[in-house]
């Protein structure tokens, strides 16, 4: 018999296990207590350590320099490239109307031509509207790791739907940078693609125990396909090779140690592996994130926030060579 799968591994908000649709996520779920812009993207350059002082009241080192593994972010400016207006029907929340304001050129033609209209921004009424939401436009160029399709994507804004409209008018043709979105110290939720490894067995998919060596019918194959299920005869939730990575993922309550905007103070001797080095604002997050090199993470405000949230002082970051490893 095979091991049964771990709850982590079985449990019903990881299925379908399919491929995503495409690189870069789709939120779903806002904190709508805060005011302002909700999400900001970031691509992922990699991985270092920083020594840190620990802050934290009941830590058995409290008080001392501690390493922490952390992830640097590279965070080109956003800009708006619509608005899209809500209304309310029995089904829900339904887009009535998008408004084109994005006038970048250069990067309109590597999306698709739509004609701007921000003169139709004076004649919405927010009383009319159940929600204004807008779509934001990457600058991956900025970047320097060879993409320059931008990706677009919808996000949130936070108040009511005056405060939201005076925020949209106040940032027409302008870069959003980081730092107008989250701030030191502060929680983000992180919505990403997971890294793609393909077509992968039960054992490497759903970490299922080796059967004996004298077991037929395969070693790394289930024990059991489980008890008889109507016309099918096996249950879905078996442990079967599939599609393993490149799924849709989201991970809370991520600490921001460090938003900077001098690159050379994370950039490691050589760059990072499979990235280069930084040329934009940066932030460090503390511990892992989902997802390969290059890739764009959606960083939201969190939704399950901590109630005690203690920010670690950085003291150094570490540029050790990264080429060796």
């Amino acid at each position: 018999m095979g091991k049964r799968e771990s709850p982590r591994h079985g449990s019903m908000q990881v299925w379908p296990r399919k491929r995503a649709k495409r690189q870069y996520a789709r939120v779903r779920g806002w904190n709508e207590k805060e005011k302002g812009l909700l999400a900001f993207p970031a691509y992922k350059a990699g991985m270092t350590h920083v020594m840190a002082t620990d802050a934290r009241k009941n830590s058995q080192s409290k008080g001392e320099t501690i390493s922490l593994p952390s992830t640097i972010l590279d965070c080109p400016p956003i800009k708006l490239y619509s608005v899209r207006l809500y209304k309310e029907d029995a089904y829900g929340a339904k887009a009535v109307g998008e408004i084109v304001v994005g006038k970048d050129k250069h990067l309109f033609r590597k999306v698709f031509t739509k004609k701007t209209d921000e003169e139709k921004l004076k004649d919405v009424k927010p009383a009319e509207y159940s929600d204004i939401r807008v779509t934001i436009m990457t600058q991956p160029g900025k970047t320097g790791i060879g993409k320059k399709k931008p990706e677009i994507f919808e996000a949130a804004i936070g108040g009511t739907n005056e405060e939201k409209l005076a925020w949209i008018n106040d940032h027409l043709n302008k870069e959003i940078t980081i730092n107008e979105v989250f701030k030191e110290g502060e929680y983000a939720d992180a919505h990403a693609i997971t890294r793609g490894k393909g077509f992968q067995g039960p054992v490497k998919r759903f970490g299922i125990g080796l059967k004996p060596h004298k077991s037929e019918k395969g070693r790394r194959a289930p024990g059991s396909l489980g008890s008889w299920s109507a016309q099918q005869h096996s249950l879905y939730r078996v442990a079967h090779a599939g599609q393993t990575g490149y799924h849709q993922r989201v991970q809370y309550n991520n600490q921001i140690i460090r938003i900077g905007d001098k690159p050379e103070e994370v950039n490691p001797k050589g760059g990072f592996i499979n990235f280069g080095t930084v040329r934009n604002q940066y932030a460090i997050v503390k511990g892992s994130l989902q997802g390969p090199k290059k890739r764009m993470i959606t960083l939201t405000k969190a939704v399950r926030l901590y109630d005690n949230q203690v920010t670690p002082t950085v003291e150094t970051v570490s540029l050790e060579s990264k080429q060796g490893r």
